[in-house]
């Protein structure tokens, strides 16, 4: 006999089971119990919510409002400063208006802050905030030119150069010359002064006791003012250019500058130390003086000038006072040395 027998489906769908109701479960009571049974033991074994942290909370409500909090995610509509690096904005652009013709200048305000002059300018005196211009009707442009390049370099065209085999301090640019022993008359015509070391003497509080002095003529060594009408020394301008912007240390530049030139004419020395006398105060201990100890350094060939004489007797400046001033200084200090050298006699 065989181990498996054939099946006969029957083909009377009375005798027929559906298969369909039979695999299908019913949903009994207890089979509700037990899924709701699982769903409360799932819900006990999860963890309950963490509150969100009060910083969060509170950036989370307050992006609504019209101030809102930094939360610790990037918004990128809302850029918050860090204070730890600083700002760069740039300072405003400062238009100046220069010399009668108008010339027009720009600089930075930080820049022009330098000056007491421009900061007190800029701070409302004269100056139009809408606008942002100073107006400088009676400057000369080449001069507030220097001045800018200063407040800008720490220096103006031509450099101080430092010359370190002569151990000098020279002018870029300038055509350079050999030292001169002393003043020669013959050797100048026409009243003009001769380029002698000591004709233009470094600044007083030059610590550079050894330095030689080199004779130099620059082309530019003037400039013409047009307040006066005449060719003046361009140092001199600008010292008395710094002197009105209460800039001190250019006012020191410009003198050891001018102490440099040489070979200038008689005629413009005394042109330039009346301009230095009428734009400087009386309590002026530099230029002036830098004036005063040309003119008795040099004096035979002052003596000869004619221009000197002329200019002497057309007075109407402080300067030939002080001129003799100091030459009756100079003597007597002449005099005490010899006297102290001479043996007294009984």
């Amino acid at each position: 006999m065989s181990l498996f027998k054939r099946t006969f489906r029957s083909q009377d769908p009375s005798v027929r089971v559906d298969k369909s109701s039979r695999l299908k479960k019913s949903s009994s009571i207890r089979d509700q119990q037990k899924l709701s049974k699982m769903h409360r033991s799932a819900a006990e074994d999860q963890p309950a919510p963490m509150a969100p942290p009060p910083a969060v909370a509170a950036s989370a409500s307050a992006t609504r409002g019209p101030a809102p909090v930094p939360s610790k995610h990037h918004n990128h509509n809302h850029h918050s400063p860090s204070p730890a690096k600083p700002s760069v904005a740039p300072s405003p652009i400062v238009t100046l208006t220069v010399g009668r013709e108008g010339r027009l200048f720009a600089a930075h305000e930080d820049v022009l802050f330098q000056s007491p002059f421009f900061e007190a300018a800029c701070r409302g005196q004269f100056f139009e905030s809408q606008s942002k211009r100073i107006a400088l009707p009676d400057e000369e442009p080449e001069v507030f030119s220097a001045v800018l390049e200063y407040l800008y370099k720490g220096d103006y065209y031509p450099r101080l150069v430092h010359n370190r085999h002569r151990n000098s301090w020279e002018l870029e640019d300038a055509v350079k010359g050999t030292p001169q022993s002393s003043p020669n008359p013959d050797n100048y015509r026409g009243g003009r002064a001769p380029p002698a070391p000591g004709a233009y003497p470094p600044t007083p509080k030059s610590t550079n006791t050894t330095a030689t002095t080199t004779s130099t003529t620059g082309s530019d060594a003037t400039i013409f003012v047009a307040g006066c009408g005449q060719h003046i020394l361009r140092d001199t301008v600008i010292y008395c250019a710094a002197e009105r912007y209460g800039l001190e240390e250019l006012k020191r530049l410009a003198l050891r500058k001018q102490g440099l030139q040489s070979g200038v004419d008689v005629g413009t020395i005394l042109r330039s130390a009346q301009y230095a006398y009428a734009h400087t105060p009386d309590s002026d201990s530099r230029l002036r003086a830098h004036y005063l100890a040309l003119i008795i350094r040099c004096r035979k060939t002052f003596k000869r000038s004619g221009t000197m004489q002329t200019e002497m007797e057309h007075g109407g400046s402080k300067l030939f006072f002080d001129l003799f001033v100091a030459m009756c200084n100079h003597l007597d200090d002449v005099i005490d040395h010899s006297n102290a050298r001479t043996p007294k006699t009984v």
